[in-house]
Protein backbone atom coordinates (compact mmCIF):
# COMPACT_ATOMS: atom_id res chain seq x y z
CA UNK A 1 0.00 0.00 0.00
CA UNK A 2 1.47 3.39 -1.01
CA UNK A 3 2.17 6.19 1.42
CA UNK A 4 -0.85 8.30 2.22
CA UNK A 5 -3.30 5.88 0.58
CA UNK A 6 -6.53 5.07 2.32
CA UNK A 7 -7.07 1.38 3.10
CA UNK A 8 -10.24 -0.21 1.78
CA UNK A 9 -12.03 -3.03 3.56
CA UNK A 10 -14.54 -5.57 2.30
CA UNK A 11 -18.13 -4.44 2.60
CA UNK A 12 -19.75 -6.10 5.56
CA UNK A 13 -22.48 -8.55 4.63
CA UNK A 14 -25.44 -8.22 6.95
CA UNK A 15 -28.11 -10.81 7.74
CA UNK A 16 -30.52 -8.59 5.81
CA UNK A 17 -28.37 -8.87 2.66
CA UNK A 18 -28.24 -12.64 3.01
CA UNK A 19 -31.99 -12.76 3.45
CA UNK A 20 -32.51 -10.63 0.32
CA UNK A 21 -30.18 -12.90 -1.68
CA UNK A 22 -32.17 -15.90 -0.46
CA UNK A 23 -35.44 -14.27 -1.56
CA UNK A 24 -33.98 -13.37 -4.98
CA UNK A 25 -32.76 -16.94 -5.53
CA UNK A 26 -36.15 -18.27 -4.47
CA UNK A 27 -37.87 -15.95 -6.97
CA UNK A 28 -35.53 -17.06 -9.78
CA UNK A 29 -36.11 -20.69 -8.87
CA UNK A 30 -39.89 -20.23 -8.91
CA UNK A 31 -39.70 -18.40 -12.25
CA UNK A 32 -37.57 -21.13 -13.87
CA UNK A 33 -39.87 -23.79 -12.47
CA UNK A 34 -42.89 -22.01 -13.97
CA UNK A 35 -41.27 -21.84 -17.41
CA UNK A 36 -40.13 -25.48 -17.30
CA UNK A 37 -43.63 -26.59 -16.28
CA UNK A 38 -45.07 -24.58 -19.18
CA UNK A 39 -42.65 -26.14 -21.68
CA UNK A 40 -43.34 -29.65 -20.37
CA UNK A 41 -47.09 -29.12 -20.71
CA UNK A 42 -46.61 -27.99 -24.31
CA UNK A 43 -44.56 -31.12 -25.00
CA UNK A 44 -47.33 -33.29 -23.56
CA UNK A 45 -49.78 -31.62 -25.94
CA UNK A 46 -47.47 -32.13 -28.94
CA UNK A 47 -46.88 -35.77 -28.06
CA UNK A 48 -50.60 -36.57 -28.02
CA UNK A 49 -50.71 -37.09 -31.77
CA UNK A 50 -53.22 -39.63 -33.06
CA UNK A 51 -50.98 -42.61 -33.85
CA UNK A 52 -53.96 -44.84 -34.68
CA UNK A 53 -55.19 -42.31 -37.25
CA UNK A 54 -51.77 -42.08 -38.90
CA UNK A 55 -51.37 -45.86 -38.96
CA UNK A 56 -54.76 -46.18 -40.65
CA UNK A 57 -53.56 -43.88 -43.42
CA UNK A 58 -50.31 -45.84 -43.76
CA UNK A 59 -52.29 -49.09 -44.07
CA UNK A 60 -54.49 -47.47 -46.73
CA UNK A 61 -51.44 -46.44 -48.75
CA UNK A 62 -49.80 -49.84 -48.44
CA UNK A 63 -53.02 -51.56 -49.55
CA UNK A 64 -53.24 -49.24 -52.57
CA UNK A 65 -49.66 -49.91 -53.62
CA UNK A 66 -49.96 -53.66 -53.14
CA UNK A 67 -53.12 -54.34 -55.13
CA UNK A 68 -51.37 -54.86 -58.45
CA UNK A 69 -49.39 -57.75 -56.92
CA UNK A 70 -46.21 -56.77 -58.74
CA UNK A 71 -44.06 -57.91 -55.84
CA UNK A 72 -42.97 -56.80 -52.41
CA UNK A 73 -43.34 -53.12 -51.50
CA UNK A 74 -42.47 -52.09 -47.95
CA UNK A 75 -43.28 -48.80 -46.25
CA UNK A 76 -40.63 -47.63 -43.81
CA UNK A 77 -40.93 -44.64 -41.50
CA UNK A 78 -38.38 -41.95 -42.17
CA UNK A 79 -38.04 -38.32 -41.17
CA UNK A 80 -39.17 -37.03 -37.80
CA UNK A 81 -41.36 -40.01 -36.85
CA UNK A 82 -38.45 -42.43 -37.05
CA UNK A 83 -36.38 -40.08 -34.86
CA UNK A 84 -39.26 -39.26 -32.47
CA UNK A 85 -38.96 -35.52 -33.22
CA UNK A 86 -42.37 -35.36 -34.92
CA UNK A 87 -44.64 -32.46 -34.00
CA UNK A 88 -48.28 -32.84 -35.08
CA UNK A 89 -49.21 -30.14 -37.56
CA UNK A 90 -45.60 -29.06 -38.13
CA UNK A 91 -43.76 -32.15 -39.30
CA UNK A 92 -44.41 -34.06 -42.49
CA UNK A 93 -44.80 -37.80 -42.17
CA UNK A 94 -42.07 -39.19 -44.41
CA UNK A 95 -42.31 -42.74 -45.68
CA UNK A 96 -39.83 -44.69 -47.78
CA UNK A 97 -41.66 -46.79 -50.37
CA UNK A 98 -39.11 -49.59 -50.72
CA UNK A 99 -39.29 -51.79 -53.79
CA UNK A 100 -37.67 -55.18 -53.33
CA UNK A 101 -37.56 -58.02 -55.87
CA UNK A 102 -40.36 -56.56 -57.98
CA UNK A 103 -40.60 -55.82 -61.67
CA UNK A 104 -40.01 -52.17 -60.71
CA UNK A 105 -36.46 -52.93 -59.56
CA UNK A 106 -35.07 -52.38 -63.05
CA UNK A 107 -36.80 -49.01 -63.49
CA UNK A 108 -35.29 -45.60 -62.84
CA UNK A 109 -36.61 -43.46 -59.93
CA UNK A 110 -38.81 -41.28 -62.12
CA UNK A 111 -40.57 -44.32 -63.59
CA UNK A 112 -41.19 -45.71 -60.11
CA UNK A 113 -42.52 -42.36 -58.91
CA UNK A 114 -44.91 -42.17 -61.88
CA UNK A 115 -46.05 -45.72 -61.19
CA UNK A 116 -46.72 -44.92 -57.52
CA UNK A 117 -48.65 -41.79 -58.50
CA UNK A 118 -50.83 -43.62 -61.03
CA UNK A 119 -51.61 -46.44 -58.63
CA UNK A 120 -52.44 -44.12 -55.73
CA UNK A 121 -54.69 -41.92 -57.87
CA UNK A 122 -56.62 -44.97 -59.09
CA UNK A 123 -56.99 -46.45 -55.61
CA UNK A 124 -57.64 -43.14 -53.78
CA UNK A 125 -59.67 -41.13 -56.34
CA UNK A 126 -61.11 -38.67 -53.81
CA UNK A 127 -57.80 -37.84 -52.12
CA UNK A 128 -55.56 -34.88 -52.95
CA UNK A 129 -52.33 -36.39 -54.34
CA UNK A 130 -49.44 -34.27 -55.61
CA UNK A 131 -46.27 -35.45 -57.28
CA UNK A 132 -43.04 -33.56 -56.72
CA UNK A 133 -39.66 -34.12 -58.30
CA UNK A 134 -38.60 -36.87 -55.88
CA UNK A 135 -41.67 -37.78 -53.83
CA UNK A 136 -45.46 -37.94 -53.74
CA UNK A 137 -47.45 -36.18 -51.01
CA UNK A 138 -50.90 -37.42 -50.03
CA UNK A 139 -53.16 -34.88 -48.31
CA UNK A 140 -55.87 -36.65 -46.34
CA UNK A 141 -59.11 -34.84 -45.51
CA UNK A 142 -58.38 -34.89 -41.75
CA UNK A 143 -55.28 -32.71 -42.28
CA UNK A 144 -52.73 -35.52 -42.21
CA UNK A 145 -49.99 -35.24 -44.86
CA UNK A 146 -47.89 -38.25 -45.81
CA UNK A 147 -44.98 -38.04 -48.22
CA UNK A 148 -43.71 -41.15 -49.99
CA UNK A 149 -40.19 -41.31 -51.36
CA UNK A 150 -39.44 -44.29 -53.64
CA UNK A 151 -36.42 -46.33 -52.54
CA UNK A 152 -34.67 -49.36 -53.96
CA UNK A 153 -33.52 -52.21 -51.74
CA UNK A 154 -30.30 -53.82 -52.95
CA UNK A 155 -27.88 -56.40 -51.59
CA UNK A 156 -25.70 -53.64 -50.14
CA UNK A 157 -28.45 -51.39 -48.76
CA UNK A 158 -31.18 -48.86 -49.57
CA UNK A 159 -30.85 -46.35 -52.41
CA UNK A 160 -33.03 -43.33 -53.10
CA UNK A 161 -33.36 -41.13 -56.17
CA UNK A 162 -30.55 -38.85 -57.24
CA UNK A 163 -31.59 -35.26 -58.00
CA UNK A 164 -31.55 -36.06 -61.74
CA UNK A 165 -34.40 -38.57 -61.05
CA UNK A 166 -32.93 -40.93 -63.67
CA UNK A 167 -30.46 -42.78 -61.44
CA UNK A 168 -30.41 -44.25 -57.96
CA UNK A 169 -28.12 -42.84 -55.28
CA UNK A 170 -25.30 -44.56 -53.49
CA UNK A 171 -26.39 -46.57 -50.46
CA UNK A 172 -27.94 -44.30 -47.82
CA UNK A 173 -27.96 -44.93 -44.08
CA UNK A 174 -30.87 -43.05 -42.48
CA UNK A 175 -30.51 -45.36 -39.47
CA UNK A 176 -26.99 -44.03 -38.87
CA UNK A 177 -28.28 -40.53 -38.16
CA UNK A 178 -31.10 -41.80 -35.95
CA UNK A 179 -28.61 -43.86 -33.93
CA UNK A 180 -26.39 -40.83 -33.43
CA UNK A 181 -29.31 -38.67 -32.32
CA UNK A 182 -30.43 -41.38 -29.89
CA UNK A 183 -26.94 -41.54 -28.38
CA UNK A 184 -26.70 -37.77 -27.83
CA UNK A 185 -30.22 -37.73 -26.44
CA UNK A 186 -29.35 -40.42 -23.89
CA UNK A 187 -26.17 -38.59 -22.89
CA UNK A 188 -28.36 -35.63 -21.94
CA UNK A 189 -30.98 -37.36 -19.81
CA UNK A 190 -33.24 -37.83 -22.86
CA UNK A 191 -33.67 -34.07 -23.08
CA UNK A 192 -32.46 -33.40 -26.65
CA UNK A 193 -35.44 -34.83 -28.55
CA UNK A 194 -37.97 -32.82 -26.49
CA UNK A 195 -35.94 -29.63 -27.03
CA UNK A 196 -35.84 -30.27 -30.79
CA UNK A 197 -39.64 -30.39 -30.75
CA UNK A 198 -39.85 -27.13 -28.81
CA UNK A 199 -37.39 -25.45 -31.18
CA UNK A 200 -39.41 -26.63 -34.19
CA UNK A 201 -42.55 -25.09 -32.73
CA UNK A 202 -40.86 -21.74 -32.07
CA UNK A 203 -39.26 -21.59 -35.48
CA UNK A 204 -42.49 -22.54 -37.27
CA UNK A 205 -43.63 -18.96 -36.67
CA UNK A 206 -41.04 -17.73 -39.18
CA UNK A 207 -42.08 -17.13 -42.82
CA UNK A 208 -42.06 -20.35 -44.86
CA UNK A 209 -39.05 -19.28 -46.91
CA UNK A 210 -37.10 -18.50 -43.74
CA UNK A 211 -37.67 -21.78 -41.91
CA UNK A 212 -35.02 -24.37 -41.16
CA UNK A 213 -35.74 -27.91 -42.31
CA UNK A 214 -36.38 -30.51 -39.62
CA UNK A 215 -33.35 -32.62 -40.54
CA UNK A 216 -31.16 -29.51 -40.29
CA UNK A 217 -32.54 -28.64 -36.84
CA UNK A 218 -31.86 -32.18 -35.66
CA UNK A 219 -28.29 -32.01 -36.99
CA UNK A 220 -27.71 -28.70 -35.20
CA UNK A 221 -29.01 -30.27 -31.98
CA UNK A 222 -26.58 -33.18 -32.24
CA UNK A 223 -23.70 -30.73 -32.54
CA UNK A 224 -25.02 -28.45 -29.80
CA UNK A 225 -25.37 -31.22 -27.20
CA UNK A 226 -22.50 -33.58 -28.07
CA UNK A 227 -20.37 -32.04 -25.31
CA UNK A 228 -23.00 -30.14 -23.35
CA UNK A 229 -22.43 -29.90 -19.60
CA UNK A 230 -25.06 -27.32 -18.65
CA UNK A 231 -28.35 -27.75 -16.77
CA UNK A 232 -30.60 -30.48 -18.14
CA UNK A 233 -33.84 -28.51 -17.78
CA UNK A 234 -36.11 -27.83 -20.76
CA UNK A 235 -35.58 -24.08 -20.55
CA UNK A 236 -31.81 -24.16 -20.21
CA UNK A 237 -31.39 -26.65 -23.05
CA UNK A 238 -33.79 -24.77 -25.32
CA UNK A 239 -31.86 -21.54 -24.78
CA UNK A 240 -28.57 -23.34 -25.40
CA UNK A 241 -29.79 -24.82 -28.70
CA UNK A 242 -31.15 -21.47 -29.83
CA UNK A 243 -27.94 -19.63 -29.02
CA UNK A 244 -25.82 -22.34 -30.65
CA UNK A 245 -27.93 -22.47 -33.81
CA UNK A 246 -27.80 -18.70 -34.28
CA UNK A 247 -24.11 -18.91 -35.20
CA UNK A 248 -23.77 -22.56 -36.31
CA UNK A 249 -26.32 -22.07 -39.09
CA UNK A 250 -23.75 -19.95 -40.93
CA UNK A 251 -21.63 -23.05 -41.63
CA UNK A 252 -22.35 -26.34 -43.42
CA UNK A 253 -22.97 -29.65 -41.66
CA UNK A 254 -21.82 -32.85 -43.36
CA UNK A 255 -24.57 -35.38 -44.01
CA UNK A 256 -23.74 -38.65 -42.25
CA UNK A 257 -26.48 -40.65 -44.04
CA UNK A 258 -25.08 -40.33 -47.55
CA UNK A 259 -28.27 -38.74 -48.92
CA UNK A 260 -26.40 -35.54 -49.78
CA UNK A 261 -23.04 -33.90 -49.14
CA UNK A 262 -24.44 -31.53 -46.51
CA UNK A 263 -27.69 -31.54 -44.56
CA UNK A 264 -28.14 -27.83 -45.29
CA UNK A 265 -27.33 -27.55 -49.00
CA UNK A 266 -30.63 -25.68 -49.41
CA UNK A 267 -29.01 -22.64 -47.73
CA UNK A 268 -26.13 -22.39 -50.18
CA UNK A 269 -22.50 -21.75 -49.38
CA UNK A 270 -21.16 -20.81 -45.95
CA UNK A 271 -22.12 -17.28 -44.86
CA UNK A 272 -24.54 -16.99 -47.77
CA UNK A 273 -27.27 -14.36 -47.67
CA UNK A 274 -29.83 -17.02 -46.77
CA UNK A 275 -27.67 -18.33 -43.92
CA UNK A 276 -27.18 -14.83 -42.55
CA UNK A 277 -30.93 -14.29 -42.74
CA UNK A 278 -31.53 -17.48 -40.76
CA UNK A 279 -28.87 -16.51 -38.23
CA UNK A 280 -30.48 -13.13 -37.59
CA UNK A 281 -33.91 -14.71 -37.20
CA UNK A 282 -32.66 -17.21 -34.60
CA UNK A 283 -30.67 -14.48 -32.81
CA UNK A 284 -33.86 -12.43 -32.46
CA UNK A 285 -35.57 -15.37 -30.79
CA UNK A 286 -32.63 -15.89 -28.43
CA UNK A 287 -32.61 -12.18 -27.51
CA UNK A 288 -36.32 -12.41 -26.71
CA UNK A 289 -35.52 -15.29 -24.33
CA UNK A 290 -32.79 -13.25 -22.62
CA UNK A 291 -35.12 -10.26 -22.22
CA UNK A 292 -37.78 -12.53 -20.72
CA UNK A 293 -35.19 -13.86 -18.26
CA UNK A 294 -33.92 -10.41 -17.33
CA UNK A 295 -37.48 -9.40 -16.47
CA UNK A 296 -38.44 -12.84 -15.13
CA UNK A 297 -41.48 -12.53 -17.37
CA UNK A 298 -43.63 -15.60 -17.86
CA UNK A 299 -45.85 -13.72 -20.29
CA UNK A 300 -42.86 -12.97 -22.54
CA UNK A 301 -42.09 -16.68 -22.67
CA UNK A 302 -45.70 -17.32 -23.62
CA UNK A 303 -45.24 -14.88 -26.50
CA UNK A 304 -42.17 -16.86 -27.62
CA UNK A 305 -43.81 -20.28 -27.40
CA UNK A 306 -47.35 -21.20 -26.49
Amino acid sequence: MGAGSTPTWPTKVTPRDLKQDSIDQKDIGAYNSEINTHLQQLLSDYNNRDTDRIQTHIDTILAALSKDEIGNIQLLYGGSIAKHTYVDGLSDIDILGIIDKTELAGKNPEDVLNYFEDLLRRRLPNTDIRKGKLAITIYFSDGCEIQILPALKTATGIRIANPDTQTWSNVVRPDKFATKLTSVNQQNNNGVVPVIKLFKVIYSEQPKDAQLKGYHIESLAIEAFSNYDGPKTRKAMLMHLTEYASSAVLSSIKDSTGQSIHVDDYLGEENSFQRQRMSKAISRIYNQMKIADSEQSFSRWQDIIS
